[in-house]
């Protein structure tokens, strides 16, 4: 799911802080602004280190700067016919104690934000981006209010413990994080604390993404962070983790003009929602969506391996030949890969020359360098299924 990049800019009196703001600094969390908040980019270990620790031991993310939010109505089948106006994912087949990934699309076929949603019984559990979280919002409760009550959760953090020793680390403070597969949901008690609990995450790693209530956030963070293997991780490494799991940042790989097919996103499509589906459309731009599925994309988005070491960052843009000829892509969002060992990338080429192993070039200061289309993800998943 994407987030907004972080600025580099020094943090300003006006910024939100989460309920772990305090305890981030007392980590030696280095603040910058980031959707309006002050969130750490990175800790005295550095992006570099964070982002191995994540993959190898475990990570503990703070993500309280995300939009929580409970959908309630007369059922959940009404609650899940309802949100379904607003996105092209199956709701209503989605299982008790099961989470999907979803896209809010406008009348274009465009995706207006990317989140996570989870049946929770009687009611619907939403989680969307920062930046977006305000517009998200407000486009559910003009859309589904008063049948549908949107409530925003103002009282509660939001962390993700990320990591192939996240499910020890969290099932030594409650058990039954350990029966967990991927995509479930939970409600758990942590020391007498209720958690909500989804076995999901934003780095390809196994790990968990937890909901705590604020007056005992920082307590149960504390817990964690006492864990074997369990260091703090900012922003930074968030961002080099997703891109080798090939995961999208919204406003840079996806946003209000790029459609699912175009974004490569189709798998989040479901049969029930697709053409001749037995609930097919009625979510916007579902004839812009459905002529993109049958006719496909002019363009796709791909992973891409610059040669050499220096990294192909956003607005790179990408030609078909080393000399001549107009761009057939760009680049969204690009760095250094530590697990790689050398620089990824995403964009978005012309579909025509989107399949693994086309060389392109991506023009840096003036010169083209190749650039080699590359399966996604980088790194493989490991997720519990």
């Amino acid at each position: 799911m994407g987030r907004t990049r972080m600025s580099a800019d020094t943090t300003s009196s006006d910024l939100k802080k989460t309920p772990l703001f305090d305890l981030h600094q007392e980590l030696g969390g280095k603040m910058v602004p980031f959707a309006g908040y002050a969130m750490p980019v990175q800790y005295p270990m550095g992006i570099m280190g964070e982002h191995s620790h994540t993959r190898t031991r475990t990570g503990l993310f703070d993500v309280s700067h995300m939009g929580q939010v409970i959908l309630t109505g007369d059922s959940y089948e009404a609650v899940a016919r309802a949100f379904e106006t607003l996105v092209p994912m199956d709701v209503l087949g989605l299982k008790e104690g099961r989470q999907r990934y979803g896209l809010f699309t406008n009348d274009t076929g465009g995706i207006e934000d990317d989140l996570m949603f989870a049946n929770r019984g009687d009611h619907l559990f939403v989680v969307v981006n920062a930046a977006c979280k305000d517009a998200d919002i407000a486009r559910m409760k003009a859309a589904l209010e008063p049948a549908v009550t949107v409530t925003p959760v103002t009282d509660r953090a939001l962390v993700a413990l990320q990591g192939p020793g996240a499910e020890a680390a969290l099932a030594a403070l409650t058990p039954a994080a350990k029966d967990m597969s991927f995509m479930d949901v939970a409600t758990l008690d942590l020391d007498g604390v209720e958690i909500w609990v989804s076995r999901s995450g934003y780095t390809g790693e196994d790990g968990y993404e937890i909901s705590i209530p604020e007056a005992h956030a920082e307590t149960v963070v504390r817990k964690l962070l006492a864990q074997d293997g369990v260091a703090p991780i900012g922003l930074g490494a968030r961002d080099s983790l997703r891109l080798e799991g090939g995961m999208c940042l919204y406003g840079h790989d996806i946003d209000a003009t790029t459609g699912p097919i175009t974004a490569s996103l189709g798998w989040a499509i479901q049969k029930v929602r697709r053409p001749n589906g037995d609930r097919a459309g009625g979510f916007p731009g579902a004839a812009a969506v459905f002529a993109e599925i049958e006719a496909g994309a002019s363009q796709r988005r791909v992973g891409l391996k610059p040669e050499g070491r220096a990294p192909m960052r956003e607005g790179v843009l990408l030609f078909k030949e080393a000399e001549g000829g107009e761009p057939i892509g760009r680049v969204t969002s690009g760095g250094f890969g530590p697990t790689v060992g050398g620089p990824v990338a995403m964009g978005y080429v012309s579909a025509d020359l989107s399949q693994v192993g086309t060389t392109l070039f991506g023009e840096l200061r003036g010169k083209r360098q190749p650039i080699t289309v590359h399966a996604l993800p980088f790194v493989a998943a490991n997720f519990k299924r």
